[in-house]
């Protein structure tokens, strides 16, 4: 009955109709460790992989991501321009500069997800204040009203990752890789 309710609350938020969210589909899982079946095989090795912390992170990098685009699909937004729309709320008037490099976005990349995101009607470039050269970034009133819906979709994915690492575990995760800088 819970999952039931976190669902409906999901396709609630995102504006999905119920004969919609069925077809959204199931999250694909990850491929098991073991291939043995019927034929008695022993299972699989990952050798070395079995050591790297890449080769982890990229597997739960891909079902996060996943899960991500699942849960927010109702709502049309993907993790990039979740990120992007979540940073300009939090820090309004932020220069296009700023936002790639807080977000280790390159600025080409960030310019054509902007322009996407003008284009629906979510953000505004507007003059800066400070630099008549660079642009100061404001969502729009209807940027606002998604990036509230987004968040408490965001809410229910985490809460979707806790759930598959443990509360513990995703609380670690997140404190362990919240200082990390590939820049240094």
């Amino acid at each position: 009955m819970a999952g039931r309710t976190a669902t409906a609350r999901k396709d609630e938020l995102a504006g999905v109709r119920p004969a919609a969210a069925r077809k959204i589909g199931t999250l694909k899982t990850a491929v098991p460790r073991t291939a043995a079946g019927d034929r008695g095989e022993k299972p699989l090795s990952l050798g070395v992989l079995d050591e790297h912390l890449g080769y982890f992170l990229r597997r739960v990098q891909v079902w996060v991501f996943q899960d991500f685009i699942r849960t927010l699909s109702g709502i049309d937004l993907r993790p990039a321009q979740y990120s992007v729309l979540s940073v300009i709320g939090a820090n309004r008037g932020l220069s296009q500069a700023d936002v790639a490099q807080l977000l280790g976005i390159e600025r080409a990349r960030l310019v054509r997800l902007l322009d996407r995101l003008e284009k629906r009607g979510l953000t505004q470039r507007l003059a800066s204040p400070v630099d008549r050269r660079s642009h100061a970034l404001q969502l729009t009133l209807a940027g606002q009203a998604l990036l509230k819906r987004a968040k408490a979709l965001a809410a229910i994915h985490e809460g979707n990752l806790a759930a598959k690492l443990g509360v513990a575990n995703h609380a670690r995760l997140i404190e362990a890789l919240r200082d990390f800088d590939g820049r240094r």
